[in-house]
């Protein structure tokens, strides 16, 4: 909404939004600078790098899937989605975050399954069968293996210590 309201501000005509991308109607009249500026003031950046700007859009594919509960393959449906091989996209990811992208997408998915567990709405099986994991035991080894504790005792912690799906590294 504040970017929004920045470019409505600064007299720019919004021709798409979704997560991570703004679509602008070219404007010679627009002061892009100007703009940047503001944008960077409110804790955002524009990414110009090509590099960077494949892996953001790596990852907010990833977070769509995972909010849509579209979790089946997707890894192997990226090289499509993306027009790239997956070797390249797996090599430019790792490179640039530090971390392989079928371990951040393992990250994502188990944020999603805290979302679930806080919810209170499905069993651990359901949970699992949701996200796609063969079984519930493939997935309680996976959350423990990354949260450092098992989901039961997760569940009765009753904490909120979930990232946002866009703050995973």
């Amino acid at each position: 909404m504040s970017i929004l309201k920045l470019l409505n501000d600064e007299g720019f005509e919004v021709e798409a939004i979704q997560l991570g991308k703004i679509t602008v109607k070219e404007n010679p009249n627009n002061d892009y600078l100007k703009f940047e500026k503001n944008l960077n003031e409110l804790g955002f950046e524009l990414i110009k790098d090509p590099t960077k700007a494949l892996v953001e859009k790596i990852k907010v594919n990833l977070i769509e899937h995972i909010e849509k509960n579209d979790t089946n393959v997707i890894l192997a449906k990226l090289e499509s989605e993306m027009g790239k091989s997956y070797s390249i996209l797996s090599k430019t990811f790792s490179k640039s975050e530090g971390i392989t992208l079928e371990k951040y997408f393992i990250n994502l998915k188990i944020e999603k399954v805290k979302e679930y567990i806080q919810l209170q709405e499905l069993n651990f099986s359901e949970i699992a069968y949701s996200l796609n994991y063969k079984n519930s035991s493939h997935l309680a080894k996976q959350f423990k293996q990354v949260t450092g504790m098992s989901m039961t005792d997760f569940k009765n912690l009753q904490i909120d210590n979930r990232k946002p799906l866009d703050e995973i590294v």
